[in-house]
């Protein structure tokens, strides 16, 4: 079974009434024009080679990254010089107009990720701020909905690691395309068994990326969440963790084993880092689950720091958490869950639970305590 095949969107903003074979060419068109103006860019390449990607840099495909030159209409004159109309720009998401009605390039000055539809049409990009970017200036920015594009319904990297997909290499779920192009460059073909990442296009993941993960013929033996290990990426397991387990599913969700502040594009810069990754996506997972307890006792105590001190504060840490071995996929995991709340908590795991159903939540110094 290979990995899903999914209908392009039907849902658009953009690009309705025009003819959808022109705007995916378009899209195309663009794809060959930065990447021919990445060929030229020094800085862009040079940013590429320091954070471990300058093969991807020179090697056509499958990626063929490029770099939007930071003119305001240099893609826009380029395509109205091929035979592109104002209207398939805005509408295949190329182009926008300014305050003054003039159409202008959405991408200026940043590395571009095509990002592309599961039949390998290139429909929209992802692009990351170039090396000379000032502060306040966002770090990636990606394409608006159009009739090609609906960013919900589409993971980046499919396309191109379609192989890998069938071999059912296990599914890593990262979060953007630079965490997919290492762990892409950390795995060659000849690995028997290995990981395959794919990263949600600039939002959150959707009941509909959680779909096609789960339909992956690798999500058997798992699907590893690899996010940043700070305060932002223990919000993104916890969020993955919710959306993935809906409906629950018998295949193990796992969390990548980084240190903190560490995410994969980090870890590729380093000596060894191939490697590393590797350990860390595989060798060094742990249960999801315990990571969203774990994210949550912490909160909790960040919000009451003394709430371990004594008894109740405990037991009151154990009746926020408690709700989590509901989540469990199977009895034994449910008692493995149970043990470790104890353990974090500091209640006996023969006790605790029963004690903290009776036990209203209060904090040590008595103040009745809101869940994680």
């Amino acid at each position: 079974m290979g990995a899903p095949r999914l209908t392009p969107p039907s849902s658009s903003t953009e690009g309705l009434g025009l003819d959808v074979g022109r705007l995916i060419a378009a899209v195309e068109a663009a794809v060959t024009y930065y990447r021919d103006q990445l060929a030229h860019a020094d800085g862009p390449r040079a940013y590429l080679a320091d954070r471990g990607l300058g093969v991807i840099a020179e090697r056509e495909w499958p990626w063929r990254i490029g770099y939007a030159p930071a003119g305001r209409t240099s893609l826009t004159r380029h395509l109205r010089a091929v035979g592109f109309s104002d209207d398939e720009l805005v509408g295949a998401g190329l182009s926008r107009r300014d305050r003054a009605g003039r159409l202008i390039d959405m991408f200026r000055d940043r590395i571009v990720f095509p990002v592309r539809d599961p039949f390998g049409h290139a429909v929209a990009f992802l692009g990351r701020a170039g090396p000379g970017a000032g502060d306040g200036v966002p770090k990636y920015i990606n394409s608006p909905e159009s009739a090609i594009y609906d960013k919900g319904r589409l993971l980046f990297g499919m396309a191109e690691q379609q192989d890998r997909l069938d071999a059912r290499w296990m599914p890593v779920l990262v979060e953007g395309p630079a965490d997919v192009l290492a762990v892409w460059l950390s795995y060659s073909r000849s690995h028997r068994q290995g990981a395959v990442a794919l990263a949600p296009c600039g939002t959150m993941l959707t009941g509909y990326q959680a779909t096609i993960l789960r339909e992956l013929p690798g999500a058997a033996a798992g699907i590893v969440a690899a996010f940043d290990a700070d305060p932002a990426g223990r919000d993104a397991v916890d969020r993955a963790w919710q959306v993935l387990r809906q409906p629950r599913v018998p295949e193990p969700l796992l969390v990548a084993g980084f240190a903190a502040g560490v995410d994969p594009a980090d870890l590729l810069r380093r000596p060894n880092g191939r490697a590393q990754l590797r350990v860390a996506l595989q060798g060094r997972a742990r249960p999801m689950l315990d990571a969203v307890i774990d994210h949550r006792l912490a909160r909790l105590v960040k919000r009451h720091p003394r709430l371990l001190e004594d008894i109740d504060g405990r037991c009151a840490a154990v009746h926020a958490l408690v709700p989590l071995l509901f989540d469990a996929a199977s009895p034994d995991q449910a008692v493995r869950v149970g043990r470790r709340i104890a353990t974090l908590t500091g209640v006996g795991a023969d006790t605790g639970p029963r004690q903290s159903r009776q036990v209203t939540p209060r904090s040590a110094s008595g103040r009745v305590l809101s869940r994680a």
